[in-house]
């Protein structure tokens, strides 16, 4: 089964060389010579010799990968990753022992798989997507290879908390940090609505830039019903799968940063509640804005993204807007071209995303655990205090459930709505709207971004 695998999978020379061929005169010649070099090594059956250029050029690419910022990298140059990661995860499963007991290939097939997901992770997508491809068939003879108790034990995530007091301990890893549960006021409550026609959502939410939780959209998604989201199911799909986990409270505080681990190592060190470390203050660890559904495809078969992602406002720049003032006339279009930006929030009771604003429409499903989330409307942003500096433009600098009176004075009169996002909730963020939001469990959401 192991070289069936890579057989199926095997992709044609011509094809790599084809898309090498694309980089001609991007590239420095010398690079792109290196690089037919290490295919032709590959198919020439010169593994080591493979497995040593694809590390060079990797280690290259990199370094072109992170100069300046990621938008403004030449998507050549992520190419150049992703036919390297390709050939160079190639190269090791070729030289894959052949024992007939996939249980000791396993660390063979997981330095493998690490390298298709650092080409997914860094590069740009080649050959008909063959690294997420070959990505879960490489999880799929690593979970084949387990003992059959730890395929199949369960490990439920909840989906609600028990219990609701103002300091409820949501895990045994969580001992030391209380979860605080605000009371939300009658007069600060985001309306609910379910299952609205299109025609009502754009209308009354959309065009007038208007919250509101929809119910009764998400709840027969596999991921809720029939392949719930528990640890061992995540585990049992991608545990495996290489990941970048945010370490820190927030992203705004000095000692944020960011590592890249295998999601199995995310869930038992910063998920799962464990005895011996239950008396003991861990750091919050967070799979933040990811867009995991790319990276991992067969995620993406157990949600499904919502027919209001698909609306579409568009302006008139004529004398008089289609509905009244110039400039600013709506129609709703179901473009199914437009592409809808889908990211995974994944992490334990106590993540925090600080005050901040994006530029697209937004519905945040909530698939397991609960979520604080408050809301201040664009018109409100003079007394949000947003940073200074380009990189943080759209974050406030106030801590939302802390405010320093003295050094924001005019932040307590901002209004606000708020809410305790549910699991099969579905909460809609009009753009440049600023949100605050805070895990009061265990909780995995997804997010769909469109313009």
């Amino acid at each position: 089964m192991f070289q069936q695998v890579l057989k199926d999978l095997m992709p044609k020379k011509a094809s790599v060389m084809n898309e090498v061929s694309l980089m001609r005169g991007k590239i420095s010649p010398d690079v792109n010579f290196l690089i037919n070099s290490c295919v032709e090594d590959y198919f020439n059956e010169k593994h080591q010799l493979s497995l040593s250029k694809a590390e060079e050029l990797l280690d290259f690419c990199w370094e072109k990968l992170n100069k300046g910022h990621w938008k403004n990298v030449d998507i050549v140059w992520r190419k150049a990753y992703s036919i390297c990661s390709l050939i160079k995860a190639l190269s090791i499963f070729s030289e894959a022992p052949s024992s007939g007991q996939l249980g000791s290939e396993s660390l063979v097939l997981k330095k493998a798989l690490e390298v298709c997901d650092m080409g997914i992770l860094m590069g740009a997508p080649i050959l008909d997507g063959i690294l997420p491809q070959l990505a879960l068939q490489l999880q799929l003879l690593i979970t084949a290879g387990k003992p059959e108790g730890s395929k199949n034990e369960e490990v439920q995530v909840s989906n609600c908390a028990t219990e609701k007091e103002e300091t409820y301990m949501v895990t045994k890893r969580a001992k030391t940090r209380h979860v605080i549960y605000p009371k939300i006021s009658p007069r600060h409550v985001i309306p609910k609505v379910n299952c609205p026609s299109l025609h009502h959502f754009q209308m009354y939410h959309m065009e007038v830039a208007r919250p509101v939780i929809l119910t009764g959209v998400i709840d027969k998604w596999p991921a809720m019903t029939s392949r719930k989201w528990s640890l061992a199911y995540l585990n049992t799909v991608a545990g495996d799968r290489t990941i970048p986990v945010e370490i820190g409270t927030k992203y705004t505080e000095d000692d944020w940063s960011q590592k890249l681990m295998p999601l199995r190592e995310f869930i038992s060190s910063f998920v799962e509640p464990t005895e011996s470390t239950e008396e003991t203050e861990c750091p919050v660890g967070y799979l933040a804005q990811h867009q995991l559904f790319n990276q991992i495809p067969e995620l993406l078969d157990d949600i499904t993204i919502p027919d209001y992602c698909y609306i579409k406002i568009c302006s008139y720049p004529s004398d008089e807007g289609k509905y009244g003032k110039e400039g600013e006339g709506t129609e709703v279009v179901d473009d199914d071209d437009d592409e809808v930006d889908i990211n995974a929030w994944f992490g334990p009771a106590g993540t925090i995303s600080p005050l901040h604003h994006d530029p697209k429409h937004n519905c945040l499903a909530q698939v397991v655990g609960e979520k604080y989330i408050r809301l201040y409307s664009q018109d409100q942003s003079s007394k949000l205090y947003p940073h200074q500096g380009f990189l943080l433009h759209n974050t406030s600098q106030v801590d939302v459930e802390n405010p320093s009176a003295a050094r924001f004075p005019e932040f307590s009169s901002a209004c606000y709505q708020e809410c305790i996002l549910q699991p099969g909730e579905l909460l809609y963020i009009p753009p440049k709207c600023w949100h605050y939001v805070r895990s009061l469990t265990t909780s995995f959401s997804v997010s769909f971004w469109w313009n």
